[in-house]
């Protein structure tokens, strides 16, 4: 136990909480603050309870198209678009898990996962290519497609290149 010094202080500094997010503070000096932070960490929580929800309607729908997909004449067989389609399905359960580990993360650390939100981006957009319907395509559509995929092609490279030098800065 840390002895008292005169006046009843104790010679060590008090303990201070782990903070989590200092953009959001919970000791913010005005109380009006220090409340809508506390309701927006609460939001953050409900938001990660309910992408919960959402991957696991999600798995129950894959399921119901690949059983959906295999009932329909001629039975037990897939055709490339029956493929295609559920591919687009587990993707998009895939990309649900990433958003919730930003959500946990935004939770449970003082980081921003940058990196992490740029590869669920690419995968969206990657999903979003599997599941193109080529007949209906605008050339301008398919533009914008490459555009966006090579951007955040470019954007994760370039962070990836950027953590190489901060191991090497040691």
């Amino acid at each position: 136990m840390a002895e008292k010094e005169e006046g009843g202080a104790s010679s060590t500094p008090p303990e201070k909480k782990h903070e989590l997010h200092q953009e959001l503070p919970i000791d913010f000096p005005d109380q009006f603050f220090r409340q809508l932070h506390r309701i927006i960490r609460f939001a953050i929580r409900v938001l990660a309870v309910l992408m919960v929800a959402v991957i696991l309607w999600g798995v129950g729908d894959v399921i119901y198209i690949i059983y959906d997909r295999l009932m329909t004449p001629p039975l037990y067989l897939l055709d490339i678009n029956d493929i295609f389609y559920t591919f687009g399905g587990f993707m998009a359960v895939l990309i649900a898990v990433e958003i919730f580990i930003n959500i946990r993360l935004y939770l449970g650390t003082n980081i921003f996962p940058v990196q992490l939100v740029v590869a669920t981006a690419l995968m969206a957009i990657a999903r979003k290519v599997i599941v193109l319907d080529f007949d209906e395509l605008t050339p301008l559509y398919l533009i914008g497609i490459a555009a966006t995929t090579l951007a955040l092609g470019l954007t994760y490279w370039l962070l990836r290149q950027g953590q190489q030098y901060d191991r090497w800065d040691d």
